[in-house]
Parts: structure tokens; C-alpha cells; sequence
């Protein structure tokens, strides 16, 4: 394999991994957005069930 073929093949792996790594980053925080969401709706419906 030569150099220039060893060279693109790691910028192209190291491409790839970075960019899995950052998608992660992403869904970790949007799986946090909708738990919020979540808690918030809970605290919503207690509310109102303690109102009744």
C-alpha cells in the first residue's frame, strides 16, 4: 500500500470516527431534551391531579 494510500484512508477513517463521535454527542443531548420534556409533563399532571 503506499504512503498516499495509507494517508486518505486514515483521514477518511478518522473523518468517519469523528463524526460518529459528534452524533452522539447529539442524540445524548436531545434523548436529555426529551427527558425534560418528559419531567415537565409529570409535574404538569400531578398538578392538576392534586387540584381535583
Amino acid at each position: 500500500m503506499t504512503t498516499v494510500k495509507k494517508f486518505t484512508l486514515l483521514a477518511v477513517l478518522g473523518t468517519l470516527l469523528g463524526t460518529t463521535l459528534a452524533a452522539c454527542n447529539t442524540v445524548e443531548g436531545a434523548g436529555q431534551d426529551v427527558q425534560a420534556g418528559g419531567r415537565a409533563i409529570e409535574r404538569g399532571a400531578d398538578n392538576v391531579q392534586k387540584k381535583m
